[in-house]
């Protein structure tokens, strides 16, 4: 399915979606990133994580071309997800529109729907050969133990790796 939102309010709402799926980030850090926060030509983002600890995490160039028409003319303390206002986008309001599109698109949103982008970029993450240190340090957590809580991986996923891995395995 290839979805092209109409109006600038699902536009936002669609960036808002791909930036948290491409850079596993927070729904509070994505909702106050400012547009100087965010560095185009080294694709990298500086997010302010929970207890004001900074951290800068890459992002992709596919969201670099959704990031680009949003903040190429923006002064630099915009929110990049502004509301129509120029004002910062409630969480509230975020979570009732991604529900709202989820169900528009014909599902229904999972538990926890904002939350659930942070997970689902973990995972990804692992399934396309990250490492955990390197998550870890992408999402922002200061130990190994609540990396591994959202790093639910199944067997499917084990045995997927296990013939890279394995020293038996014939290359």
């Amino acid at each position: 399915m290839n979805y092209r939102p109409k109006d600038s309010y699902r536009k936002r709402l669609h960036l808002l979606i791909l930036f948290l799926l491409d850079t596993g980030c927070r729904i509070s850090e994505a909702l106050t990133l400012k547009v100087r926060e965010v560095d185009l030509d080294n694709l990298l983002v500086v997010l302010d994580g929970k207890g004001r600890k900074q951290r800068i995490v890459p992002f992709s160039v596919e969201l670099r071309r959704h990031l680009y028409k949003v903040t190429q003319k923006a002064q630099p303390d915009r929110f990049v997800f502004a509301t129509s206002v120029g004002t910062k986008m409630q969480k509230d309001n975020a979570l009732r529109a991604v529900k709202s599109l989820c169900r528009d698109l014909g599902f229904e949103p999972p538990a926890r729907t904002l939350h659930a982008f942070r997970h689902t970029f973990a995972v990804n993450y692992l399934r396309r050969g990250g490492s955990t240190f390197h998550l870890q340090k992408s999402l922002g957590h200061s130990t190994l133990d609540m990396t591994r809580r959202y790093a639910n991986l199944t067997t499917d996923d084990l045995q997927a790796v296990h013939p890279r891995i394995s020293l038996l395995h014939r290359a």
